[in-house]
């Protein structure tokens, strides 16, 4: 067995079951090993593409998922790919090929040689690796492998030169145990304490916080607490339930009340300023932060009471400190209104249309759909608007903040689970980065929907620029006939022609069972 299929083997041993990469001369060996192994590999039209499937497979599944890219260009196209699964906290395994050993660094124009590959990836993954022996890559692997199933979730890249690729490995390879990161044991007494004896609590809870929903949902009727989400705990706590704000912390009228806390829980978040609109909360009261990631423990919050570790295993611990009884949330519920209320004044002007646009839409989807978004102002909206009622439904790219994400993000969600309802919400600029992966989700036969919101502008840059001053200037690019890219791609088209026409097509799109663009045609719509 060469170097590349034990490389293979060990990770369908480790349970990887599906690789997402486009092969190349470099990893033609990393390819004989998917060829006799017993895992998926989906083919995509970018390596951006193939990184982005990565990360909705991942989030679709809970699992690290893979993608192997090529030396060079394959690992610089799969970037942005990383960065944004780096942002989000996504566990993916960037499997890669590098040049021959004795080339690496030494700038002789090699193919696809770059001066440093893993110095172009290592800030972007929480681990990277590279590989100088074929002895050393089970312990490399186990690594990798631990890294990315303990801990807090990073991309972690894994890079092995084309020579070693190629190397027999004999009988001796064995996949060794994954090292896996150990949870410390908090002591949580004083931070029950603290949230027994508040007054005035508060509940933040961010993308890490999601398998603990029930002791969550749990903890904020036992505290009276009002609940606030980020964009990735949407639905950690239902967002439409009596005590929960919804994604309500970018409004400074909210962050003025949060202010006058006495003591604020905050549960696997950054407090980034992404989902703050500010670089630090101006918090008079107590804060405990629950995070897996010691970086962020106490982050810009010195003050904190600081417990690291599983915030399910955290919150859990909480419970059994704390009071047993559900006391009167008739007041909190009333803030709850209130502080919605707040939002919605301080909204923009389009808030009322996106609205009307977005409940036509969601009426003509399953309950249970997933949705992968891009970077457009519907789905700004979106997130704001549309209630999520269990966590990991909505999925945005709101920390790196990509164009592109939301059409392969959907299609690796699909790949993981085809049976689930899924769309990919992007704009007309975002699509043009990976609409060609259509063709993939084409190809596999998936029921991929992609909602087009089609204003013939980067609409947020320009009214941006209106805010500011600017004169609006390359904010309105010619768009292409979508209708007639999708259809070459293998993909149906519905495009309603009023609000009224959005959710029957909408339904026909799920019913149809293979891919759809249901374009929305913003002036056909007003008019």
């Amino acid at each position: 067995m060469r170097c590349g299929e034990a490389i293979v083997a060990t990770l369908r041993h480790y349970g990887a079951d599906t690789v997402f990469g486009i092969p190349g001369v470099h990893t033609l060996e990393y390819f004989r090993g998917l060829a006799r192994q017993d895992v998926g590999v989906v083919l995509p039209r970018h390596e951006q593409g193939a990184a982005f499937m990565a990360d909705g497979y991942a989030r679709a599944t809970g699992r690290p998922a893979v993608c192997c890219v090529i030396t060079g260009p394959g690992v610089t196209n799969a970037a942005t790919g990383i960065g944004q699964a780096y942002a989000d906290s996504v566990p993916m395994l960037v499997l890669a090929s590098v040049t021959r050993l004795d080339t690496l660094g030494r700038g002789r124009g090699h193919l696809h040689e770059s001066k440093d590959q893993r110095g172009i990836v290592e800030p972007i993954t929480g681990l990277a690796l590279s590989a100088r022996s074929v002895a050393e890559l089970p312990e490399l692997l186990a690594r990798a492998w631990g890294a990315l199933t303990s801990g807090r979730p990073r991309p972690v890249y894994v890079e092995v030169p084309i020579d070693l690729l190629a190397e027999e490995v004999g009988d001796g390879w064995t996949p060794l145990p994954p090292v896996i990161e150990a949870d410390p044991r908090e002591d949580v007494t004083e931070a029950a304490t603290l949230l027994a004896g508040a007054e005035r609590p508060a509940i933040i809870v961010g993308g890490g916080a999601r398998k603990a929903a029930a002791e969550l949902r749990e903890l904020s009727k036992r505290l009276a607490a009002p609940v606030l989400t980020t964009v990735a705990g949407r639905g950690t706590v239902p967002d439409d339930g009596p005590l929960s704000t919804g994604r309500v912390l970018q409004r400074a009228a909210v962050r003025e009340w949060l202010a006058e806390r006495d003591v604020v829980l905050a549960v696997g978040t950054e407090l980034s300023s992404t989902d703050i609109n500010v670089d630090t909360l101006p918090l008079r009261g107590r804060l405990i932060r629950i995070d897996v990631d010691p970086l962020h423990l106490p982050g810009d919050y010195p003050d904190a009471l600081c417990l690291r570790g599983d915030a399910r295993q955290l919150t859990g611990k909480l419970l059994t400190l704390l009071p047993g009884r559900h006391p009167d949330t008739s007041t909190t519920e009333q803030e709850v209104k209130e502080l919605r209320a707040l939002a919605e004044a301080a909204a923009p002007p389009y808030r009322p249309w996106h609205r009307t646009v977005l409940e036509a839409i969601f009426a003509g989807l399953p309950p249970d759909v997933r949705v992968f978004s891009d970077m457009t102002q519907l789905a700004y909206t979106a997130t704001q608007v549309v209630p999520m009622r269990e966590p990991g439904r909505w999925n945005h790219p709101s920390g790196f903040g990509t164009l592109g994400y939301a059409v392969p993000a959907a299609i690796g969600a699909l790949v993981a689970d085809p049976d689930r309802p899924v769309v990919a919400l992007a704009g007309d600029g975002g699509i043009l980065y990976t609409g060609q992966e259509i063709i993939t989700a084409a190809e596999l036969g998936l029921p991929l929907i992609v909602l087009l919101w089609n204003n013939q502008a980067l609409g947020q840059i320009r009214d941006d620029m209106i805010a500011r001053g600017i004169e609006p200037i390359a904010v309105t690019p010619r768009t292409p006939d979508f209708a007639a890219l999708a259809t070459a791609m293998g993909a149906a088209v519905e495009r309603p022609a009023t609000v009224a026409d959005i959710t029957p097509a909408v339904r026909r799109a799920v019913e149809r069972g293979g891919p759809v663009l249901v374009q929305l045609d913003e002036e056909v719509l007003r008019a």
